[in-house]
């Protein structure tokens, strides 16, 4: 793949979203790069502890307002938001198949992204829980028995020392690393089986070496690319009770700030009337 061709894929992947300064659009697991038009964020795993879970910077980035919520049970109304930009995250989660519900809940449209099942196999991260590909259409999900595909392979990959060098080379093609599936009120999806407890609890321990550098990068080629489309961003504020589910609004109703937002469980399952929700603030700058 040619330096030309990765920017064109670059740009499609992580900038190109059909969205006017007037939508309103959320970023599920947005982790350390954010993207560049979302207007709320939504990540579960926000602290530099759940480094593992991440492959660029260990902490998630709080530039806009931080939703700290579960994916598959998410505090916002139904069809709040005009677009939900989903990139590699579901081959994470316990059960995709409520995350993409709660998306098609919450969401008019969106875009999801995860690693293509046959790429995978070669090089994976251990963090992922699920082999991901389209079928005819639809996103297929199935359920990891190890964390990787081959004991042997993965261990010569270990010993040799290529396991890096195979991952960049595999990145080099990212096209044909990854699933790209847009889509507009429904997702058609399918889960075969289900992850083991024991993997689930491995996926988020261990060590990962985060590449910095590459999230650099990533966000000095997005400050390139956006600049053209600045005028696109949304310029109008979004207020609190605006875009979470009616319990959880606030007498106060405040102007969302880039911090992080949470509730407690009592909160979260409050079945009627209104809860004065406060806000664990954070660091504006991370």
């Amino acid at each position: 793949m040619t330096m030309l061709t990765q920017l064109r894929s670059f740009a499609r992947r992580r900038i190109s979203i059909p969205a006017t300064h007037d939508w309103l659009v959320l970023d599920v697991g947005s982790g350390d790069k954010p993207h560049w038009r979302a207007d709320v964020l939504l990540d579960r795993y926000a602290g530099e502890e759940h480094a593992v879970q991440r492959s660029g910077g260990a902490g998630a980035r709080i530039t806009r307002p931080l939703f700290d919520a579960d994916a598959a049970d998410m505090p916002f109304a139904d069809q709040v938001f005009d677009y939900v930009i989903c990139s590699h995250v579901l081959e994470h989660v316990p059960d995709p198949g409520a995350v993409i519900r709660e998306m098609m809940r919450v969401a008019k449209a969106g875009y999801i992204e995860v690693p293509d099942m046959a790429s995978a196999k070669i090089v994976d991260f251990p963090s992922h829980v699920w082999w991901c590909s389209l079928v005819d259409g639809t996103l297929v999900f199935t359920a990891k028995e190890h964390p990787y595909f081959d004991a042997d392979i993965d261990r010569f990959l270990d010993e040799s020392g290529l396991r890096r060098p195979l991952a960049d080379l595999l990145d080099s093609h990212l096209d044909h690393r990854v699933v790209e599936l847009p889509w507009q009120g429904t997702v058609p999806y399918r889960v075969d089986g289900t992850v083991s407890e024991a993997l689930l609890a491995s996926a988020h321990e261990g060590e990962f070496k985060h590449r910095s550098g590459q999230t650099l990068v990533t966000r000095a080629l997005t400050t390139a690319f956006v600049l053209p489309r600045r005028g696109d961003r949304r310029r109008d504020p979004v207020a609190f009770n605006d875009i979470v589910l009616p319990h959880l609004r606030r007498t106060d109703n405040p102007v969302l700030q880039p911090q992080i937002y949470r509730f407690d469980d009592e909160q979260l399952s409050e079945p009627t009337g209104a809860t004065d929700v406060a806000a664990d603030r954070s660091d504006p700058t991370a």
